[in-house]
């Protein structure tokens, strides 16, 4: 039974299925700048745009800044071991597959399930996310739609306690709409990705650049608030300030980082993998950490903790803009237009990799077959992106963003540590792979990405903890009533 349970799949069977598989499956279509942006395009969303307000008001104050270096730490490391593993397994999947190769099926298996809140649950806060911003371009047109139909059911209104929030609309309405564009096709996903890309970045600089001559030195005096604790008007508790207030921050906006996580699911889809795919998950990783710690620094000086836990909650970089830059009332709404193409790519990004997951699942037979049909024309997995528009639409449109944040930050936590763990395992199991790009100091650099992604867990707290093991515990009944009996190495006898 445990020999089953930690069976692998070969690499060798891999690696063949892999160029069998790309006369009549995904298309080689993405290079190393499509891969780039699209590191960029998942990483430079709203992590940046919201979640940061988020930290800086519920746990951080202006030492946001020292929780995106942390978070950006935990990320060299896991991307490094994403680099290897990608270059040594070309195959749609991500972690999933890594994990099958050097763990087993068991383990595959839990972490393709714990994907799901990676990157479903992430485009659904994503999604929130853009919804606040939509509604803010709205009121520039002068019109307005009303809180209870772009919140979920169990937020209230600040300042109006009897409102409560229906259903969110909006949110609904753009996971559709990116869906369907994946539909499409990837290559054409790619082009709209690098357009957006190019100019969300320039807003960034820009805001980085001017903002900077409206910091208010006393915003970022202490730096490092006393560690107390914060409540917010849910009645949710927080550890506030101090080293703990650092740590739990790093874990609420790493979620942002899964970037370069997304580029290793389109390995299939890449025209050089070996090249290509480091190029694309530690070149996007770079670029975004500079900003993210540049943006996160100009922000909390710009606007006050307070502003962030009230009025500036919501389009927090358009609040801080027009509350605080005089005279730059036309930068805010320029970056409000820019901020929803740039989370629109995130979106995209994020559903572009759960689909591949699946895809990669169902082929191994531990999903249903539906989520591994591709389109006969555009050659995607559409019933898959329809089957999780369905799926995000449920969390975007009816739980808050706080919470379906932090599910996404402690599953891609789980996620990095598990790849960390499987590349220094596949340096034991098999050293003579040919390997387009080698980590160095194997046991050193794995240690630290795990110790790193693991102390941002535990800052997180016991909520987030039993969030996730309730949903492992949900994806075991999913494996042992479906996945296990359905496996192709269950099917075909193997045991390696």
């Amino acid at each position: 039974m445990a020999g089953t349970l930690f069976r692998t799949k070969s690499i060798d069977a891999l690696l063949a299925d892999s160029e069998s598989a790309a006369e009549g499956g995904l298309k080689r279509t993405l290079g190393s700048f499509a891969l780039v942006a699209l590191g960029i395009g998942a990483i430079i969303g709203a992590g940046l745009f919201v979640r940061t307000a988020a930290a800086i008001a519920e746990r951080a104050g202006p030492s946001v800044v020292y929780s995106f270096i942390l978070a950006g730490i935990g990320c060299a490391f896991a991307g490094l071991c994403y680099a290897e593993f990608a270059s040594i397994i070309p195959i749609a999947g991500s972690a999933y597959t890594y994990s099958y190769v050097t763990m087993g099926e068991l383990i595959a298996w839990i972490i393709g399930w714990d994907l799901v809140l990676e990157y479903a649950v992430g485009a659904a806060t994503v999604a929130i996310a853009w919804s606040e911003y939509f509604n803010k371009v709205l009121e520039y047109v002068g019109l307005h739609i009303p809180y209870e139909w772009c919140h979920s059911p169990f937020e209230t209104m600040v300042g109006s306690p009897g409102v409560h929030g229906i259903v969110n609309i909006p949110a609904i309405a753009i996971l559709f709409l990116m869906s369907a564009l994946l539909v499409r096709g990837t290559q054409e996903s790619a082009f709209v990705n690098n357009l957006i890309v190019i100019t969300k970045v320039a807003i960034v600089v820009m805001v980085i650049a001017i903002g900077w001559g409206f910091i208010n030195p006393a915003n970022h005096t202490p730096f490092i608030p006393a560690a107390t604790t914060y409540t917010t008007h849910e009645g949710i508790t927080h550890a506030y300030g101090g080293f703990m207030g650092i740590v739990g921050a790093a874990g609420v906006v790493f979620f942002a980082f899964i970037g370069f996580d997304a580029v290793s699911t389109a390995a299939q889809e890449a025209k050089n993998p070996s090249r290509d795919m480091p190029i694309g998950i530690l070149g996007s990783l770079v670029v975004c950490t500079i900003l993210y710690v540049l943006f996160s620094y100009v922000l909390s000086g710009v606007a006050t903790v307070e502003d962030f836990r009230t009025f500036g909650k919501e389009a927090s970089v358009t609040f801080a803009i027009q509350k605080y830059m005089t005279g730059y009332a036309w930068l805010g709404k320029f970056v409000t237009v820019a901020i929803l193409a740039g989370f629109s790519s995130v979106i995209l990004v994020m559903l572009l990799g759960q689909s591949r997951v699946f895809y990669s699942m169902s082929r191994d037979g531990l999903v249903p077959k539906v989520f591994s049909e591709l389109h006969p024309r555009f050659k995607t997995p559409w019933k898959a992106n329809m089957l999780f528009f369905v799926f995000t639409a449920i969390f975007g449109g009816f739980i808050p963003g706080d919470i379906v944040g932090e599910m996404t930050s402690i599953g891609t936590l789980f996620a990095f540590m598990l790849v960390c763990a499987g590349v220094w395992m596949l340096r034991v199991k098999r050293p003579e792979l040919p390997r387009a790009f080698r980590v160095k100091a194997v046991p050193v650099v794995c240690t630290l990405g795990i110790l790193t992604c693991g102390l941002m867990i535990f800052g997180l707290g016991l909520p987030n903890w039993i969030r996730l093991g309730v949903w492992l515990a949900i994806g075991l009944v999913f494996y042992f009533s479906y996945g296990k009996s359905h496996s192709k190495l269950e099917k075909s006898g193997s045991l390696r």
